[in-house]
């Protein structure tokens, strides 16, 4: 006898982060509850004093907690009445943030800033940070650098500078350069991602294995997004050279594309190789050959996996750069480093998993044909900026990474399995469920997928979307699904969101050509039990159902 699960709402208050693991600190925490339909729509409309009551948010959206504490004790320190400022690690990205929001035209549309009223000032506690000083009235003019480039300091180095306010110095050479965060930390998590990387390869073992060294480490996954597109602009040393973003990427990959660089061909759908071909053949015939090609296996939110293969015969023909994002599929469950050329991670999903830690890696294959000419580019103008107490927590957060994948390949399998039967049933306001195993490119998936070993078998991920029969339904259905509702992915606990509605609510009808609709929902299932996870599902379906019978 099936035993009856009691569904409850979640006690977690609105705009306080998700609760922590056991034995995790909620200081650092990168989530929110922002619970309903109704405080979604809020959300939408980026309003200050919306945004003023958030108590914990993902730290690129908002800065966190702590560092607001920082910039509130410089500043008071300072005496700075009227101004705030963001702190960054190093004096060239202070400076790229002033580049990118006083440019006289601004890629992102919005007004320029004037450069006079901004300033870089270096200061010293225990470590050595840059903030970019601005008028108040001009944050969210300043604001989109830190979001879109991500490449702000952490809230662990914040707290670090809070503890060490006796310390503060303000130095006079604002060019100073940090001091080297290479520490054991960075090179033991380089290694264990190395590790990871080599792990029951797919297909034939690589003639050259990578090692720590082919490794880079990045404050965020954006950041490692960042860089390596703006190193592979001086890598063609042509300023025409495109790049090419191959099926739906995370909503902000696609800016950084667009807002640096001299622009980005978008296709969105993943499987549009004849089109992609014509494109490559014409920008070489231009003289502007395209500079390297982006994918993410497997796409965000649709979960569609890019014929990889077939890419790679591309990308020798016309002799671009490959680029993998392996976070959705992530490293456990996918081997993509025989493919690409570089392989970008997003170490802050499921790979750290518990949602209190910020960063990402970028991965230069070894068998790569551009390995010689990537790798002394990457030397060159690489900077660890990955606080070494950020190295410390993904260490330790790591070391289940692969009992944690099992739950959650398990737990979203389960789940897909079960909704997508009910897509056959047609009293069901379950239209689609979208999976690698429910896809028509699941081979494509198949072909990179580990090898099955004494301690893991691989699979197909935390991330599914599911797609209602109205949005009657799909409002119905959300309210009452009684799990976390906010942005991330990867997280011990379940986290839903309307990711069409709330990222494309201005462009639905220039999306819906692309499978977006916003009648789906994105589910990153978490560690929680199978069977309690199916009957909370089944609970929000009551609801969905019944508000499909009365329309």
């Amino acid at each position: 006898m099936t035993q009856t699960i009691e569904i409850k709402a979640l006690d977690t208050a609105t705009f306080h982060a998700v609760p922590p693991a056991p034995g995790h600190n909620g200081q650092h925490s990168i989530t929110t509850h922002m619970p309903g339909w109704d405080m979604m729509l809020e959300f939408t409309k980026k309003q200050p004093e919306f945004f003023a009551k958030f108590v914990d948010m993902y730290p690129r959206f908002i800065p966190h907690k702590d560092i607001k504490k920082l910039t509130g004790a410089v500043l008071k320190h300072l005496k700075a009445e009227g101004q705030f400022c963001l702190f960054f690690p190093r004096y060239e990205v202070a400076v790229a943030c002033i580049n990118f929001v006083t440019a006289e035209k601004r890629t992102d549309g919005l007004d320029s800033v004037p450069k006079d009223v901004m300033s870089i000032r270096a200061f010293e506690f225990q470590s050595r940070v840059h903030a970019v000083f601005f008028p108040m009235d001009k944050m969210r003019l300043v604001m989109p650098f830190w979001t879109f480039a991500g490449v702000g300091i952490s809230s662990r180095l914040g707290v670090e500078c809070l503890e060490n306010m006796n310390l503060l110095k303000e130095l006079s050479d604002v060019t100073v350069a940090p001091k080297d965060s290479d520490s054991t930390s960075h090179q033991l998590l380089r290694q264990r991602i190395a590790n990871l990387l080599e792990r029951a390869p797919a297909g034939p073992p690589r003639k050259e294995k990578i090692s720590k060294d082919d490794v880079y480490l990045y404050q965020t996954g954006m950041a490692a997004i960042y860089y390596i597109h703006n190193l592979l602009g001086k890598w063609k040393n042509n300023s025409n050279s495109k790049t090419v973003m191959f099926g739906l990427p995370f909503h902000q990959t696609i800016h950084v594309f667009e807002y640096w660089g001299p622009g980005v061909r978008f296709l969105p759908l993943g499987t549009e190789i004849d089109e992609l071909q014509s494109f490559l053949k014409s920008e070489a015939a231009a003289g502007t050959p395209v500079q390297a090609v982006w994918t993410e296996f497997q796409s965000n939110p649709l979960l569609v996996s890019s014929d990889l293969k077939k890419l790679r015969e591309l990308a020798d023909q016309y002799k671009f750069a490959l680029v993998v994002d392996d976070t959705i599929g992530s490293f456990a469950n996918v081997d993509v480093l025989g493919v690409a050329d570089l392989v970008v991670t997003s170490l802050t999903k499921s790979f750290s998993g518990y949602a209190d830690v910020m960063g990402g890696s970028a991965a230069v294959s070894p068998s790569s044909r551009i390995y010689l000419e990537l790798k002394p580019l990457l030397e060159k103008d690489y900077h660890d900026d990955l606080f070494s107490g950020d190295a410390e927590i993904f260490l330790k957060n790591s070391e289940d990474y692969l009992s944690r994948t099992t739950i959650l390949n398990n737990n979203a399998a389960a789940l897909v399995k079960w909704l997508h039967d009910l897509t056959k049933d047609p009293k069901s306001s379950v239209k689609r469920v979208y999976y690698p195993t429910v896809s028509p490119t699941l081979e494509n998936y198949n072909v990179y997928k580990r090898a099955t070993t004494t301690d893991f078998t691989p699979g197909y991920g935390c991330l599914f979307s599911i797609e209602l029969d109205s949005v009657e339904a799909t409002i119905a259905f959300y309210n009452n699904l009684h799990v976390h509702h906010g942005p991330h992915l990867g997280a011990h606990r379940t986290l839903a969101l309307p990711y069409v509605k709330a990222l494309y609510i201005d462009e639905l009808e220039k999306v819906k050509p692309m499978g977006l609709e916003e009648t789906q929902l994105r589910i990153s299932v978490g560690l929680e039990d199978t069977d309690e996870l199916i009957e909370t599902f089944k609970y929000a379906l009551t609801f969905s159902d019944a508000a499909g019978k009365e329309n």
